[in-house]
């Protein structure tokens, strides 16, 4: 399982781009997760799926809502990651009005939870396998500090949790 002081797995991820621009094309695209990471304080937050109940009532609502605190306090990009194809994460970012604070990273088969340790065995409620519910704070691709929540909790993966590791750091 991935631990403080562990670099970011390799690997893609998938983002589904609304407007053509910086070397992106409209709709999915693939970013190299080391790339991507490279140079930046992350404030990487994973979930089980897109449009489920605690997801949209809380866990995106309040990275959305804490994104200029983030910021102030030195984070560079916020990442949602989920084992969802990158057209449901775009769908769910445009739901959740992420646009311009949320990066809404797809990770469609579920390799980077894997490569993470952190995943999430929801088989026989017809889920599949899916990421755990965690934070990390990443700089320069290397975990910070990381939070997992115990199953079926929402307790120290929130916004308010890795704001307040970024003003101890």
């Amino acid at each position: 399982m991935i631990k403080v002081g562990d670099k970011l797995p390799t690997g893609t991820l998938q983002e589904f781009i609304e407007v053509e621009g910086d070397g992106c094309s409209v709709g999915p695209n693939s970013f190299d997760i080391h790339k991507a990471a490279a140079g930046k304080t992350i404030a990487l937050f994973a979930l089980p799926g897109a449009f489920t109940p605690t997801c949209s009532a809380k866990h995106v609502p309040g990275y959305v809502e804490k994104f200029n605190e983030l910021k102030a306090a030195g984070v560079d990009e916020i990442w949602c990651v989920s084992v969802n194809d990158a057209f449901v994460m775009g769908a769910w970012g445009r739901d959740q009005k992420t646009a311009g604070k949320v990066r809404m990273m797809a990770d469609g088969s579920g390799d980077f939870a894997r490569a993470t340790g952190l995943t999430l065995d929801l088989t026989a409620r017809g889920m599949g396998v899916r990421s755990n519910r965690y934070s990390m704070l990443v700089v320069d691709g290397v975990v910070k500090t990381i939070n997992i929540e115990a199953p079926g909790k929402f307790e120290v993966s929130d916004a308010g949790t890795i704001l307040s590791q970024c003003k101890s750091a």
